[in-house]
């Protein structure tokens, strides 16, 4: 098939296309009625997005979402954005915008392929079975001709997939390398099944967390799909607020974002509630992959020992145990996370930089970069949880 036959669009709102077309690209093996692998990517949960005003005007997330035809058919799409700003990326390039605007640059607008405020791994070039190779090249090289029609500095692809990072870095993007905690399910009938594969200590440290975090003097309880109700989501909000407020400075996603998730992804979602007296005062809210549980967000209104442990790390474990799936990504940063099962895991970037020298400046920035983060790994993953073949560390 020729390049030239290749027909790239870009769109202002997911609005402009039927989510069937879209998601054929997105999540192709949901077509038997199954889950999607990635949730976020999905056209229901952008386009929820935009909806609630969580991107759009005044937001620094412009919707410029890349697509790509051959004959008439949608191969290929990408989930882009015009950024004015660094913020709700988790893989951070702060210093490169103020290296670039201290040389007398102008780093933003920039462009992002990415999902917003989501730091979980999946593909970002989502392209039609069959049409890997072609489908990823346009894209690539149509987000790579906009940004240099448009004078702008850099292309971002933020959370892409190992055999994403890979292809890109064969097309002459440069690939960056961060870390996340997962844990992975190796076949556990149940949470004591996972706690038997730990370190003595660890196993009752474990242990201890639980009772203390049960002892706060109520229930905790997993709601998904019928049981999720609207006054749910207006206690999440007050917790989403307080954390976004401390976190961030302000909270990324509109309430009514909320609102529309309940209505389009309640079968998406699970959010694990601390209750007393039937008044929720803890939540964390996971997205539900198609082997993947993705922890995204807490928050609570009262402090008690344990409970973020509980409603995060364990009561997530227990989800993916129960429902069969293969791993839990429990977002961006916390080493903490190791001690409780969590390993250290390598996540994926592309980029792309039009100054020929500040390129050369951040390759070679991104080599170093990415010997410290395996050292790190290998590091970390020595001091993991997990129980050791020598004998006396098993006791």
């Amino acid at each position: 098939m020729d390049q030239a036959q290749i027909e790239v669009r870009v769109l202002s709102s997911l609005s402009q296309i039927p989510a069937a077309e879209w998601d054929s690209c997105a999540c192709p093996e949901a077509a038997d009625g199954g889950r999607p692998l990635d949730p976020f990517t999905t056209h229901r949960f952008l386009i929820a997005l935009e909806h609630s005003g969580s991107v759009g005007r005044g937001t620094g997330w412009q919707p410029q979402y890349l697509t790509a035809y051959l004959d008439g058919m949608l191969v290929a799409a990408a989930p882009m954005y015009a950024k004015s700003h660094s913020q709700g990326e988790y893989i951070f390039d702060h210093s490169w915008a103020h290296a670039y605007e201290n040389a007398g640059g102008r780093y933003y607008p920039k462009l992002q392929i990415a999902v917003p405020f989501t730091p979980a791994t999946g593909r970002r070039f989502l392209v039609r079975p069959g049409y890997e190779a072609l489908g990823m090249s346009a894209l690539v090289q149509g987000a790579v001709q906009l940004a240099a029609d448009n004078q702008v500095s850099s292309v971002h692809a933020t959370f892409c997939t190992e055999d994403e990072a890979l292809a890109g870095e064969q097309m002459g993007l440069m690939a960056r390398h961060s870390q996340q905690f997962h844990w992975l399910n190796d076949d556990y009938a149940d949470f004591d099944g996972f706690l038997a594969a730990l370190s003595s200590r660890k196993r009752k440290n474990i242990r201890k967390e639980r009772a203390q975090a049960c002892g706060f003097g109520g229930e905790i309880r997993t709601l998904t799909g019928d049981d999720l109700r609207p006054e749910h989501w207006d206690a999440f909000w007050q917790f989403y607020q307080d954390t976004g407020s401390r976190k961030w400075g302000m909270p990324y996603l509109t309430r009514q974002f909320f609102d529309i998730a309940h209505e389009t992804m309640a079968d998406d979602m699970a959010l694990i509630l601390a209750e007393r007296d039937g008044y929720p005062i803890a939540g964390a809210l996971n997205f539900i992959g198609r082997e993947t549980l993705f922890g995204r967000y807490w928050g609570c209104t009262e402090h008690h020992a344990c409970l973020h442990f509980e409603l995060c790390y364990y009561r997530a474990i227990d989800f993916a145990i129960a429902e069969g799936l293969a791993r839990v990504e429990a977002g961006a940063q916390g080493e903490h996370k190791l001690a409780r099962g969590y390993l250290p895991t390598r996540t994926h970037s592309l980029h792309w930089v039009s100054d020929p020298g500040f390129a050369d400046a951040i390759k070679k920035y991104l080599d170093a970069e990415a010997r410290a983060v395996g050292e790190e790994i290998e590091i970390l993953t020595d001091y993991g949880p997990f129980r050791k073949s020598n004998p006396e560390e098993q006791q």
